[in-house]
C-alpha cells in the first residue's frame, strides 16, 4: 500500500472512495462540499438526513454514488467537535476510514480532512498512522490468511502536497510498533530471550548501531543478582540487551529507554493460578517490545539525541534451579532483596538494568514494563501509570503521550509507602501490601538510580486489547512506541 499526498482538487478527484472528514453538528454542506454534493446529484445530503449522521467522532457513513464522476463510493466519518480537534482525532478518524474503505474493497481511498492546529505535517502524519495501524494483519502464524479480499493499494491525501516526508515519518514510527505488536503477539516457543537479541542485532545491522549482548558470565561479574535470580530456572539463557544509537557530531541529548523483557512468566515456585490468565503471560516482555520498536522507528528517522536500549531478557520459570520464596538476592549496586514473592519477578530484572543505565551518564532514563495488576485495577486497560519524582520528565512524557495519542496518566510516588518494602533480614523486599501495589513497585524501582533523572510507565493495562479500539485491532497494541519516540524527538529540540 501507498499513502501519498496529492494536489488534485477535491472536485476533480477519481478513485473508488473518497472520504470526508466532518465535525459534529456542522454537517451541512457549503463551499466545495455543496458543489460535491450537485455533482452526485444530491445524494449526500440525502444520506446524511437518512442516516441522521450529527458528525460524533469515528462515526462512519458510506453510500454510493456511481461511476460518472469518477468516484464509486464516499465515506463521511465524524471528528466530534471542532474545539475538541486532537491530532488523535485524525489518527481514529483515518482508521475508521482504512477499515471502511477495506470492506468496501476499494483499491484506490482519498482523504478530504481539515488541518489540525493548521499543521499540514503534523496532520498528515497522523492520518496516515491511523490507517497504517488499522489495517495491520498479523498472519503469521495462520496457515492461509482468513482475508482473501480485495486490498487497498493507494491512499491519497487531498490538500497536503508537499508533505511527503511527514508521511515517510508516519510509516518510520509505524515500522516500529508493527514491530512491537509482533513480538508481544508471538507465543513464547516464537520470541525468547534469544530472538529478542537476534532482532537488536537485526536492527543493528540494517541500521547501524551499536549492539552488545552481555551473557550470563558477563552479568555474572557485574554482580546482577537480581536479573539472574530470575534466570536461574530456566533451560534458556539470558540476554541483556544494549542497543545503542548516535547520531552523527554531538548529541545534544543522552537518553535511555529500558524495557521489561520477560518473555514468558510462569510466576515461579510463586505459580500463577487458575484465571491468572497465565496462558497469556507471552505478554510479560512488551516493555522490550516497545524498546526495541523505538528503536527501529529511531534509528530510520535519525534524532540529534543519543539513545540506548537497554533490556534483561529472561523467562521466569520453575525448575530444580528455580529461586525460592524467602530468598536473599544482591543487586548489582549491593542492596540485598527478600523474594517474599517470585511472581514479582520484572522489577528484579528492572532493578540490575536500571542500575546498569544509571552509570552511562545520561540525561534521562525511562523504563516501562507490564509490571502490576495494580496499576490495571487503578488506571484500567487503556491507561499507563506514570511514576516518577522528576517534574520536567514528567511533563516531556505527557506532552509526548498527548502528541502520539497514548494515554498515561502521572500517579504519586508516595515515599510513606516504601515502609511496606522493608525487610527483616535484607535492604527491602521485592514486594508490598496490596494496597498502592504500583506505587510500592515504582518505589522499589527508584531504590537503583542513583544519579540520573527517572521516569517508570506502568504498561500492564494498554500493552494488549481483546477488541478492536481505534487503531488497534484486537491483540497485541505496540503501546509505547510513539510515545517514547515522541519523548526522545520532544527533548533534542
Amino acid at each position: 500500500m501507498t499513502i501519498q499526498p496529492s494536489d488534485t482538487p477535491l472536485l476533480e478527484w477519481a478513485g473508488d472512495s473518497l472520504a470526508i472528514g466532518l465535525f459534529e453538528d456542522a454537517v451541512e454542506l457549503t463551499g466545495e462540499l455543496a458543489t460535491l454534493d450537485q455533482k452526485f446529484a444530491g445524494v449526500l445530503k440525502e444520506l446524511i438526513a437518512e442516516e441522521e449522521f450529527k458528525g460524533k467522532a469515528n462515526s462512519t457513513i458510506f453510500t454510493r454514488v456511481g461511476t460518472g464522476g469518477g468516484v464509486r463510493k464516499v465515506i463521511l466519518v465524524g471528528l466530534g467537535k471542532p474545539e475538541a480537534l486532537k491530532l488523535d482525532t485524525l489518527r481514529r478518524a483515518g482508521a475508521a476510514v482504512a477499515r471502511v474503505g477495506k470492506k468496501q474493497k476499494s483499491k484506490i481511498l482519498g482523504f478530504s480532512f481539515p488541518l489540525w492546529n493548521n499543521d499540514p505535517g503534523a496532520s498528515a502524519q497522523a492520518i496516515a498512522e491511523g490507517v497504517e495501524l488499522a489495517l495491520y494483519q498479523d498472519i503469521r502464524f495462520k496457515s492461509e490468511p482468513e482475508d482473501k479480499g480485495s486490498q487497498i493499494e493507494t491512499v491519497e491525501l487531498l490538500g497536503f502536497a508537499g508533505q511527503e516526508a511527514a508521511i515517510n515519518r508516519a510509516h518510520q514510527i509505524v515500522s516500529g510498533v508493527i514491530l512491537a505488536r509482533q513480538l508481544v503477539a508471538a507465543p513464547a516457543n516464537a520470541v525468547t530471550p534469544i530472538t529478542l537479541a537476534e532482532t537488536a542485532q537485526a536492527i543493528a545491522t540494517e541500521y547501524g548501531l551499536q549492539l552488545q549482548i552481555l551473557e550470563r558470565e558477563d552479568c555474572e561479574k557485574l554482580g546482577m543478582g537480581a536479573f539472574l535470580g530470575v534466570a536461574q530456572a530456566s533451560d534458556l539463557p539470558p540476554k541483556f540487551i544494549h542497543l545503542t544509537y548516535k547520531p552523527e557530531g554531538t548529541p545534544k541529548k543522552k537518553l535511555a529507554i529500558i524495557g521489561k523483557g520477560l518473555t514468558f512468566d510462569s510466576g515461579g515456585l510463586n505459580i500463577k493460578g487458575a484465571g491468572s490468565g497465565i496462558e497469556t503471560m507471552k505478554i510479560d516482555m512488551g516493555g522490550a517490545a516497545a524498546t526495541l520498536g523505538a528503536a527501529k522507528a529511531i534509528a530510520q528517522i535519525k534524532p540529534d539525541s543519543e539513545v540506548h536500549f537497554i533490556s534483561a531478557a529472561t523467562e521466569n520459570m520453575i525448575s530444580g534451579r528455580a529461586m525460592h520464596p524467602g530468598d536473599v538476592l544482591t543487586a548489582s549496586n549491593g542492596k540485598t532483596i527478600e523474594v517474599n514473592n517470585t511472581d514479582a519477578e520484572g522489577r528484579l530484572t528492572l532493578a540490575d538494568a536500571l542500575v546498569y543505565t544509571d552509570k552511562l551518564g545520561l540525561d534521562a532514563i525511562v523504563d516501562l514494563a507490564t509490571l502490576t495488576g495494580a496499576n490495571v485495577i487503578a488506571l484500567g486497560e487503556d491507561i499507563a501509570g506514570l511514576y516518577t519524582t522528576d517534574d520536567a520528565v514528567a511533563a516531556q512524557l505527557e506532552k509526548a503521550a498527548q502528541t502520539s495519542g497514548e494515554k498515561i496518566w502521572r500517579m504519586p510516588m508516595e515515599e510513606k509507602y516504601f515502609e511496606g518494602l522493608k525487610s527483616g533480614i535484607a535492604d527491602m523486599k521485592n514486594t508490598g501490601p496490596r494496597p498502592g501495589g504500583s506505587i510500592t513497585a515504582a518505589l522499589f524501582l527508584k531504590e537503583f538510580v542513583k544519579e540520573t533523572p527517572w521516569a517508570h510507565l506502568d504498561i500492564a493495562g494498554p500493552v494488549w486489547t481483546d477488541k478492536e479500539n481505534g487503531y488497534n485491532s484486537a491483540g497485541a497494541t505496540g503501546y509505547g512506541v510513539r510515545t517514547l519516540v515522541d519523548w526522545v524527538l520532544g527533548t533534542g529540540e
